[in-house]
């Protein structure tokens, strides 16, 4: 498993567009994919569970990803979600 911590840096957020984006992205591996805010997880691949964390701009967020292909996932949604897909 790979972990790390971020910060939403993207202007808008993780609201529902860019949600889609990351899942999208996230499902293309094999890896399951886990967001954290505030302690709360939510499934990664998951646009509803994502879109319940609320994370705005400056939201610190915690990364998981756990699978063969997590070295290859991780560095991708990292820096998706950082960006929040400006």
């Amino acid at each position: 498993m790979i972990s790390g911590r971020l910060v939403v840096t993207g202007e808008v957020g993780l609201h529902a567009r860019p949600a889609a984006e990351f899942v999208r992205e996230a499902e293309r591996f094999k890896s399951q994919v886990r967001v954290s805010k505030d302690g709360m997880w939510a499934n990664g691949k998951s646009i509803l569970a994502l879109l319940t964390l609320a994370a705005e701009t400056g939201s610190e967020l915690v990364l998981e990803v756990e699978g063969e292909d997590e070295s290859e996932a991780f560095p991708v949604l990292k820096a998706k979600l950082e960006g929040a897909f400006d």
